[in-house]
C-alpha cells in the first residue's frame, strides 16, 4: 500500500534542480494528517505543482535559447497524475498516492519523494 499524499507533499522533476512542495487546496473538505488531501487532479503548475529551481532539459524552449539552464516552470499538459488509488475516492475523484508520476511537457518526469504524511495509507 502506498501514502496518501497532502498538502506539503515534496515532489521532484527529473530535470528540475531542487525539490518542490505540493500546494492543495481544501476544496473537497477531506483532511489527511490535518492537511488538505490529494487527488489526481490536483495538477496544475502553480497552484498544485510549484516551480523546482533551474530546468536542465535540452526540450524547453528557454533552456535551448539560452544554452543554460533557466527557471523551471512545470508545463503540465496530462489530465491527471497516474495511476492514483482508484478505489478510494475524494470529492468523486480518485485520491493521489506516492506512487504517482506526471509528466511535464519539457520530458521531466515528475515523483512524489515525501507525500506531507505517514500515516494514512491508500492502495
Amino acid at each position: 500500500m502506498g501514502m496518501c499524499v497532502c498538502n506539503g507533499a515534496t515532489l521532484q522533476c527529473s530535470f528540475g534542480a531542487a525539490p518542490s512542495t505540493m500546494v492543495v487546496l481544501p476544496t473537497n473538505k477531506v483532511l489527511t494528517c490535518n492537511q488538505p488531501a490529494a487527488t489526481i487532479m490536483d495538477n496544475k503548475p502553480t497552484v498544485n505543482i510549484m516551480p523546482f529551481g533551474m530546468c536542465n532539459s535540452p526540450n524547453n524552449p528557454q533552456v535551448a535559447a539560452a544554452n543554460s539552464p533557466q527557471p523551471c516552470m512545470p508545463v503540465i499538459s496530462m489530465p491527471q497524475w497516474g495511476p492514483g488509488a482508484p478505489t478510494v475516492l475524494i470529492g468523486n475523484t480518485a485520491a493521489l498516492n506516492d506512487s504517482s508520476q506526471i509528466q511535464c511537457n519539457w520530458s521531466g518526469l515528475i515523483q512524489i519523494t515525501a507525500p506531507g504524511q505517514f500515516k494514512t495509507q491508500v492502495p
